[in-house]
């Protein structure tokens, strides 16, 4: 990618001065929660299914997946393929990490996970920046906490280095202020969040991810009614099991405000979690989307 393609964004970190947070006066902060592939950035990472016979390959994309993976093997146009869920050569492989040899770590050899990253850096931005980059670019460049909360399988090491490369050619000023990294099918981050068993699903795990970032948001931050939380994602499944994780948070929280962002093929609906129910709102300017701080100046 060429210097001159970055330099709208390298302008506005020159030229923008860091927001206090919506409710700074009241004592209150801001939590963001991203899912990544789909989310925070497309990536070309590729799932793999196997026909059920011949046991031939077919990729596709993580989008895809989000979108058929509950018919898989079952109906639809990957009724004849199924998933292996071997983390070395199974379904979810490169989305995993793998071992590198000290020699190889000499020589620059990295996880899929910062290759990937990288190379998607080579295409246009309107190719990789996924629907809630601005809104992760905006809590990154005023330093609000966030939580990255994904299906995928890498050490939360990687995934921090993966995003370091956005910071390396200069697409976010500095790293985020972590408040969690969760790849809910990483062995020992099941395990945190109490799988140890191996025998929850993608959904359940992320309802628990999230769960655990609003308790360390608390125990951090402290308690405070005017704390406010939003996360984004893609995958119809996930989003009904945040919407119900989300729902029972504002129970025991009613205080405190929920929103869910929900992107799926391309469109913008925003939802923030009532005692009651749900009430949504189809965003239609992307480049005004914002979680929750509505006044928020243009990222």
């Amino acid at each position: 990618m060429s210097n001159s393609s970055r330099k709208g964004q390298l302008e506005l970190g020159i030229n923008r001065s860091p927001e206090k947070d919506r409710n700074f006066h009241l004592g209150g902060r801001s939590f963001y929660f991203f899912d990544f592939d789909d989310n925070i950035a497309f990536l070309t990472t590729p799932l793999i299914l196997f026909h059920k016979t011949d046991r031939h390959e077919v990729k596709i994309s993580s989008g895809d997946f989000a979108q058929y993976h509950q018919s898989i093997g079952k109906s639809g146009p990957y009724a004849d393929y199924d998933l292996d869920f071997c983390d070395t050569t199974g379904t979810f492989r490169n989305f995993r990490d793998h071992h590198i040899e000290d020699i190889e770590k000499l020589q620059g050899k990295k996880q899929i996970f910062v290759q990937d990253v990288a190379e998607a850096l080579g295409f246009p931005d309107f190719q990789w920046k996924g629907p809630s980059w601005e809104c992760f670019y905006h809590a990154t460049f005023n330093q609000r906490p966030l939580s990255v909360i994904t299906a995928r399988g890498h050490h939360p090491e990687t995934l921090k280095d993966g995003i370091r490369v956005f910071v390396q050619n200069k697409l976010l000023p500095l790293e985020p202020n972590y408040l969690s990294v969760y790849p809910v099918s990483h062995k020992e981050t099941r395990a945190l969040l109490g799988d140890a068993e191996l025998k929850e699903g993608t959904a359940e795990l992320k309802q628990r991810a999230i769960r655990a970032s609003v308790e360390k948001a608390i125990e951090t931050y402290g308690y405070n009614p005017h704390h406010r939380f939003g996360m984004s994602d893609d995958d119809p499944k996930n989003i009904q099991l945040i919407a119900e994780e989300m729902t029972r948070l504002k129970a025991r929280f009613p205080e405190m405000s929920f929103f869910l962002i929900e992107t799926q093929h391309g469109n913008f609906v925003k939802h923030e979690i009532k005692l009651g129910g749900l009430r949504g709102e189809k965003v239609e300017n992307l480049s005004q989307l914002s979680f929750f701080e509505e006044d928020r100046q243009k990222s």
